[in-house]
């Protein structure tokens, strides 16, 4: 039903703007008062006369904690049914007409292992609370009197989602939803199909052109199909939490990729990518990004900003042009598989001894031999922007391009980190030591093929005294 057709059905009552999906209520569980209009999001009406919303549901009892029992704390595939039953015998009214009382709406939810369905009679004057929070993330929480229990929405497409509310809301209110409903029909198991979680596709031949994604899809992948671009309707499914891209043809990444708020698994190996933009590193995947393959592909660096994804636990930079690590790599605190092979690394960054990893390939990488005497650029006294860099980051002061130019900015973000935990700018002396792989790795691969497994580190310190120490307790 289009709302032109709602809007002439409610011939004779005030005119009421269109409300945007972003007017339903907070997470405060307040109720908001929407008149008896029907903007509710009008492409819930099927040709079964039923709206109908894909998702996952948990049931929670409230009567469950006070038994000294617990729910399960898993949702199952479901589909959410608002039915409104209207007696045949009964006469719809005309358009303009006096309308009659509004009939009771109730909800279905129906399940793969109960197709029938489960149903909550009497929604008007039935809801205590709506919990909407987390509604652009497809999650909700509808609170019954009763019974007393929480119906738990999540993975449902955040706009359709928006709507079926809409109408539950009108439905508590009492108003009339104004879609002539028979009694539902058992679900079909093709409906649970719509809700898939997993799409493989390996050739261009079944990749799709004419029809969107499954919105619920949380694992997809794409590979060998040719693709020189992401596909921007990949960046619209909000449950995706593994993404491959593997083999095919991308070489440059939208920053939109970091709008995926629970993506964990990222794949790009085998494609033409020459760099890893800083937007990314700074998006949301520092909070979600868990695993990143980036093997064979043409990078050359990687920007100081990506030791920001902190919750990385695997990385793979296999056949790749690195030059060099990021010098900040220390702080992937949570990293454990690193695989960085057949590279052109000279030598590491100092900070690469604060990983504590569990595997280590850097096999076949060009690493020089350690220079016996070190690079001096110090400077007596120091300088007015060394010493104040120094004493901004060592007392991890704020700083952004809204307080101080954007070139300072960039200096400060890539500041060398001296032995001793200092930072400093352009004053320091640069010195060359080897290092045992295994001291901060369990499993070392060879790092050539005479059996070694050493590498050599590149160290920055900040003063003739730290320089001394260190090559005291080196000896």
């Amino acid at each position: 039903m289009s709302a032109q057709k709602a809007d002439r059905r409610l011939r004779g009552q005030p005119a009421r703007p269109r409300t945007p999906a972003a007017a339903l209520p907070g997470g405060k569980g307040e109720i908001s008062k929407p008149s008896c209009g029907s903007w509710f999001c009008a492409s819930w009406c099927c040709g079964s006369g039923e709206m109908k919303l894909h998702c996952e549901v948990e049931v929670v009892s409230r009567h469950l904690p006070a038994l000294g029992l617990r729910n399960r704390g898993k949702g199952v595939r479901a589909v959410l049914t608002l039915c409104q039953q209207t007696p045949k015998s009964q006469p719809r009214p005309q358009a303009g007409g006096e309308r009659g009382g509004p009939h009771p709406a109730y909800l279905l939810i129906s399940t793969l292992k109960d197709k029938r369905g489960t149903r909550y009679e009497q929604l008007k004057e039935n809801i205590d609370q709506f919990f909407t929070k987390f509604v652009d993330e497809g999650k909700a929480t509808v609170r019954l009197k009763e019974p007393p229990v929480d119906i738990c929405l999540s993975k449902a497409n955040s706009s359709s989602l928006k709507g079926f509310l809409s109408a539950v809301k009108l439905a508590y209110r009492g108003c009339d939803i104004d879609a002539p409903l028979s009694n539902p029909i058992p679900v079909k198991t093709s409906e649970f199909e719509k809700f898939k979680t997993k799409m493989v596709i390996t050739s261009k031949k079944d990749y799709p052109l004419s029809k969107n994604f499954p919105h619920s899809l949380e694992h997809l992948q794409t590979s060998y199909c040719g693709l020189v671009r992401v596909d921007l309707r990949m960046l619209c499914l909000k449950n995706l939490r593994k993404l491959d891209l593997s083999h095919n043809h991308i070489k440059k990444l939208p920053a939109t990729i970091g709008d995926l708020i629970h993506l964990q698994e990222l794949n790009l190996s085998d494609n033409h990518l020459e760099s890893f933009s800083v937007a990314l590193c700074q998006s949301t995947l520092k909070k979600s990004l868990r695993s990143l393959d980036l093997s064979k592909n043409k990078i050359k660096a990687l920007p100081v900003q990506f030791c920001q994804l902190r919750e990385l636990t695997d990385l793979k930079l296999d056949d790749n042009e690195l030059i060099r690590f990021p010098f900040k790599i220390g702080q992937l605190t949570n990293l454990r598989f690193l695989s960085a092979a057949r590279n052109k690394l000279p030598f590491l960054p100092s900070e690469f001894k604060n990983l504590f990893l569990e595997y280590l390939d850097l096999f076949g990488n060009t690493f020089e031999q350690p220079k016996v005497l070190p690079v001096i650029m110090l400077q007596t006294p120091l300088t007015l922007l060394e010493s104040s860099a120094r004493t901004i980051l060592y007392n991890r002061i704020p700083y952004g391009s809204n307080i101080i130019p954007f070139h300072l900015c960039q200096d400060l973000d890539t500041a060398k980190t001296c032995v001793c935990g200092r930072y400093c700018l352009s004053c320091f002396i640069q010195g060359t030591t080897t290092m045992n792989l295994h001291s901060v790795a369990h499993t070392v691969v060879l790092v050539d093929n005479m059996g070694g497994t050493e590498a050599p580190v590149l160290s920055y310190f900040c003063s003739l005294g730290c320089y001394i120490n260190s090559c005291d307790t080196l000896k």
